[in-house]
């Protein structure tokens, strides 16, 4: 499959006999704004989106002294967590919509300039159920598809072509459309009435929200993600002394996370990190170094720096380049230098963990050991050892030259993976995600339910 050009992500379509998502502009027509164009112009800030990061005072704060647990809610005190509503942990004012006959374009530009991680697609403006969700999971996979990264299996194939024929005609894609296409994250309804155990059990198979509808109707009013209820128990922990009573425990003595991890070599493509979450069903994935050192994340809602004609490079280039881009833009969103915070270690204490997972807003912790030393300090792309994942199909399209404010890939200046700041971060040695925090209660026969770390 051919990918667009960098001028429009739907540009002139290949010779080749492959479909792809573009089209060829007409003289007879007025220009069309493109996918990509239409989120041209000023980048929105990722501050409202993407995991807060920390400057370098702070990141030693928080090493040095987690924070504790914050003021408890007084609604829940002396209460059994277990019988609280799930309803009352939501807020109907988080919520966010679109219709499924919106434009993909216009559902990514509220999904980025809301600050919002979902919203819930509709069949019409004036009903309040929902049906499915738009996340930057689903925005990761268009992308992927659009630009040639991925091809459809034959029983979507003829969902892509229509696509196509629509986006050579110059013709909007409606969600709808656009969400059919690969995978889905689950769709699951809990009535607000419904118990935190009842979410847990939920959550405990790996499912990331649940969407929460008034008893007896369809009518939406609130999400509660796995963040959410993680969050809410670390403030009221206090609430709740068979639960608070763990946070004292390492993550070592509770046993909890998995040594099985995801992870892909900082040397690789970016779109190659992007097709195996997208494969894996994965959030975020951890970037390491030729000894497995840590030195970085990559995460679905980072995808929002790709949505530019002028970002499309990226895809060809390494990943340890986009995270310096990533921090890039913080620090000049931020006015300051900033430093990633996604790692413990065996030993950290469930305060420590939670309290890093609740300042960033991450669905996962990378466990690490000591560094290992570096062979050399630029990784050599011919020498490189093998990465700990698969690899994905070679038969990759090339992406074309970008356009301001990014440079050529041939004028990209090399970047070492051990000048990131994550390369201190140690070697990569297991994960500890929400799914394994929300599953704890299980440790202490409080509810039994399997949790998919991996999730």
């Amino acid at each position: 499959m051919q990918a667009p050009s960098s001028e429009d992500l739907r540009s002139t379509p290949s010779r080749s006999s492959s479909t792809h998502l573009g089209h060829t502009p007409s003289p007879i027509h007025s220009h069309r704004q493109s996918f990509t164009e239409s989120l041209r112009g000023h980048p929105p800030s990722p501050r409202a989106t993407r995991q807060p990061s920390l400057s370098q005072s702070q990141l030693q704060e928080l090493l040095n002294n987690p924070p504790s647990t914050g003021s408890t809610d007084p609604r829940f005190a002396g209460r059994d967590w277990q019988t609280i509503g799930v309803g009352e942990l939501c807020d109907p004012a988080d919520l966010r919509w679109v219709e499924f006959t919106s434009g993909i374009e216009d559902a990514t530009n509220v999904l980025i300039n809301s600050g919002a991680h979902v919203l819930l697609v509709r069949n019409r403006k004036d009903e309040r159920a929902a049906h499915a969700t738009y996340d930057y999971r689903d925005l990761t996979q268009y992308l992927l598809f659009a630009t040639g990264q991925l091809q459809p299996d034959e029983e979507h194939f003829p969902i892509f072509t229509s696509l196509a024929n629509k986006a050579q005609a110059g013709h909007t894609i409606p969600l709808r459309e656009a969400k059919s296409l690969g995978n889905k994250e689950p769709f699951i309804t809990l009535p607000s009435t419904a118990n935190l155990t009842h979410a847990i059990e939920v959550f405990g198979g790996g499912v990331h929200r649940i969407v929460i509808v008034q008893e007896g109707t369809d009518n939406v009013v609130g999400i509660l993600s796995q963040l959410r209820l993680v969050k809410f128990l670390w403030e009221n922990g206090r609430s709740f002394p068979i639960l608070d009573r763990l946070y004292s425990q390492s993550i070592k003595e509770l046993g909890i996370g998995s040594q099985h991890t995801i992870s892909i070599n900082g040397d690789r493509a970016l779109k190659e990190a992007l097709i195996l979450m997208n494969r894996e069903g994965l959030t975020s994935l951890a970037v390491v170094d030729n000894q497995s050192n840590v030195v970085g994340n990559i995460s679905n809602v980072d995808v929002q720096l790709l949505t530019k004609s002028s970002s499309a490079p990226l895809l060809d280039n390494t990943c340890i380049h986009f995270i310096s881009v990533i921090l890039s833009t913080r620090g000049m969103n931020d006015g300051k230098d900033s430093f990633p915070v996604f790692h413990i270690n065996p030993y950290s204490t469930l305060a420590h963990t939670v309290a890093k997972l609740v300042a960033t807003k991450a669905h996962r912790m990378w466990v690490t050991d000591s560094p290992s030393p570096s062979i050399s300090a630029t990784p050599t792309p011919t020498l490189l050892s093998q990465p700990s994942v698969s690899h994905p199909p070679s038969h990759l399209s090339s992406l074309p030259q970008s356009n301001p404010p990014f440079l050529p890939l041939s004028n990209t200046p090399s970047i070492s993976a051990s000048a990131l700041p994550g390369a201190q971060a140690g070697r990569l040695a297991g994960v500890v995600s929400l799914t394994d925090i929300l599953n704890l209660p299980s440790h202490s026969s409080l509810i039994t339910s399997k949790a998919n770390p991996r999730k």
